[in-house]
């Protein structure tokens, strides 16, 4: 027979007070409340690099002819 174990953390009230919320119109409310809370800088993307500035690169040939006959992301 197994022992009983003790509860090693007590979950306190804050967290009993937070509710899921009940509906997707709910919680799209409840980020656009919390947007103003959280700010990031816009940033562009980084310009993609060229193949040819990648230098010590060394792909098996039939890890490059699996992943060549993979289709595109989306596809």
């Amino acid at each position: 027979m197994t022992k009983p174990v003790k509860a090693v953390t007590h979950p306190g009230p804050s967290a009993a007070s937070v509710q899921e919320p009940e509906s997707l119109d709910q919680l799209r409310g409840d980020c656009a409340r919390m947007a103003a809370h959280w700010t990031g800088g816009r940033r562009s993307a980084p310009a993609p690099g060229r193949p040819c500035d990648l230098h010590g690169i060394r792909v098996p040939a039939k890890s490059a002819a699996l992943v060549d006959g993979m289709s595109e992301y989306g596809d």
